[in-house]
């Protein structure tokens, strides 16, 4: 009776929408494999791409896993797990985006009927943890160092890695031709880690294969002004000047009032204005500089004053630019014109502006830093030249990170087969239900060969099967063999060059499974009706105020009467 007498707690506002327990942690489960499912037929050589439109109107036509993540704008809380580890995997090695998410939904898919079927999420989640580590323990011992090989081995090593990783791209048909760009690029900016050094300019039109690399720095012509055409377009071993000032009459910002008594003093103004730029620009000229960049505007007194003395200039530089010819030249940039030393002077062996195809580059080759390099990308469609940018992205990070981890594991789903066989030894000799559990862990690694097969048209389970005879020979032997995507069997992934950094492997499964544990860990959703109606209020209050402005406001027409 007492107990029937106590007042009703409330704890959560009005209107907040909970849902807990086990349907909840399946319903998560489920957005998460949906999510895997869009991702699903982009993975490997024949994987189809996404076209995606957003309301503004752009189409983006992408094969990369993380950029298509982005742009899917997924609301679902659990789903969104999924894009963030995509993203990671994206910044941290570059490419694999695709197979963190399948991997990810995989496990959760792989964990769906323990959860059914009663078993308390932590259990999966700690022999989940477990595996994990024996995998990545097993791709370190499995990985293959290019450590210590000449540059020229170490060239066509990191080369094969490039390739593979183009392979499953739109711009796969070339992959030879762009993945020695590629690696040329990188080995070009050396340990220097900054991204921006190696430039990609996109210019439509011509064909993939008149793309080109530019040991140096290549621009494209910036805004002109008067005299421009008649500056030299041609200089070997010139010097190079980098400026952050305007060069150029500029009417007064402030409203300045000087008083005269004599209209000739007017005059002397006048004159003092021109004497300072004819200053700066003497300064210029007698610093030795055959080439003026400078990252504000040079006006048409500086192009036709710099153009009549055989120097060339530009104004307007983008800042990444100019930090690029900076780095390459060995110049400084100035930010005044008194005092220029040799010192802070940039060189390089051959300036040129070129014509490429609709547009003029401006190429500062043979640098003597040689810390930057610029891809001059050429296709036909933007989507087209967009993508491969992309790709090159990938590539160029993934080189980046062979060449720093130095170490390399078999591509074409070689190395997930022998971790899943190395996972389902293991639990065996494990007593207890995590023998089940790591076992589902093995399972799930069998996704990305599986995958591989799909995506190809060939038969999966007959190559699975295969694969799985091959990897359980006691000798050892079957371990480099993958999916062989020409011939739909099977072949020695390392033998046919499909490589990959171990790191991009050793970073999947750990970003994979760190998703797939923290959606199972999650048993309740509390969805609080303030967050929704938040940006409703904001849009109110910015419009009419809240309250009953704003409500009057959203409730009739902008020039309805009040009845």
């Amino acid at each position: 009776m007492a107990a029937m007498m106590q007042p009703q707690i409330i704890l959560l506002k009005e209107g907040t929408d909970s849902s807990q327990g086990k349907p909840q942690l399946v319903s998560n489960i489920n957005a998460c494999m949906a999510v895997a499912d869009v991702v699903r037929t982009t993975l490997g050589p024949r994987g189809m791409d996404k076209l995606i439109h957003d309301e503004k109107g752009n189409t983006t036509i992408s094969n990369d896993g993380a950029t298509i993540m982005k742009l899917l704008d997924i609301v679902h809380p659990a789903a969104k797990i999924l894009v963030d580890i995509a993203k990671s995997q994206d910044s941290e090695v570059g490419d694999g985006t695709t197979t963190v998410v399948l991997l990810a939904g995989e496990f959760l898919k792989e964990a769906k009927p323990f959860i059914e079927d009663g078993v308390h999420p932590q259990n999966l989640i700690r022999s989940y943890r477990t595996a994990s580590q024996l995998a990545i323990e097993k791709i370190k011992e499995l990985a293959f160092s290019i450590e210590g090989k000449s540059l020229e081995e170490k060239k066509s090593l990191l080369g094969k890695c490039a390739a593979t990783t183009l392979s499953s791209k739109l711009i796969g048909g070339e992959k030879e031709f762009f993945a020695s760009m590629v690696v040329d690029a990188v080995i070009t900016i050396g340990n220097d880690d900054r991204l921006n050094m190696i430039g990609i300019k996109k210019v439509p039109g011509g064909n993939m294969r008149d793309s080109f690399l530019v040991n140096g720095v290549a621009f494209k012509k910036t805004f002109s002004y008067a005299g421009f055409e008649q500056q030299p377009k041609k200089f070997v071993n010139p010097k190079i000047l980098l400026l952050n000032i305007e060069l150029e009459l500029k009417s007064e910002k402030e409203n300045a009032e000087i008083r005269l008594s004599d209209p000739l003093q007017y005059q002397s103004i006048v004159d003092a204005e021109w004497n300072i730029i004819y200053d700066k620009l003497d300064k210029c000229v007698k610093s030795g500089a055959k080439i003026v960049l400078s990252r504000l505007a040079i006006g048409d007194l500086a192009t036709q004053y710099f153009a009549d003395r055989d120097i060339f200039c530009a104004g307007r530089v983008t800042e990444e630019d100019l930090q690029r010819v900076a780095a390459a030249t060995g110049g400084t940039v100035q930010t005044t014109v008194n005092n220029i030393i040799d010192e802070v002077l940039g060189s390089c062996e051959l300036f040129e502006e070129r014509q490429v195809g609709n547009e003029r580059f401006n190429i500062f080759s043979g640098c003597p830093s040689g810390q930057t390099a610029t891809i001059v990308l050429r296709g036909g469609a933007d989507q087209f030249i967009e993508e491969a940018e992309r790709s090159l992205h990938d590539a160029i990070m993934i080189v980046r990170r062979a060449l720093k981890n130095s170490t390399v594991v078999a591509g074409g789903g070689a190395i997930d087969m022998e971790i899943s066989r190395y996972l389902r030894q293991h639990a065996r000799t494990i007593a207890g239900k995590s023998q089940l559990f790591i076992n589902s862990y093995a399972k799930a690694l069998e996704v990305i060969p599986r995958q591989l097969c799909d995506n190809a048209g060939f038969d999966a389970t007959d190559v699975l099967n295969k694969l799985r005879q091959k990897h359980a020979l006691p000798s050892g032997e079957g371990a480099p063999y993958g999916v062989d995507i020409n011939t739909g069997g099977i072949a020695d992934s390392f033998a046919n060059f499909v490589w990959e950094p171990a790191v991009v492997k050793i970073n999947a499964v750990n970003a994979a499974t760190e998703a797939a544990c923290l959606v199972l860990s999650v048993d309740e959703t509390v969805k609080n009706p303030k967050s929704e109606s938040a940006q409703g209020e904001a849009a109110a209050s910015a419009m009419g105020g809240r309250g009953r402005g704003g409500a009057a406001f959203r409730g009739r027409g902008r020039g309805m009467r009040r009845r």
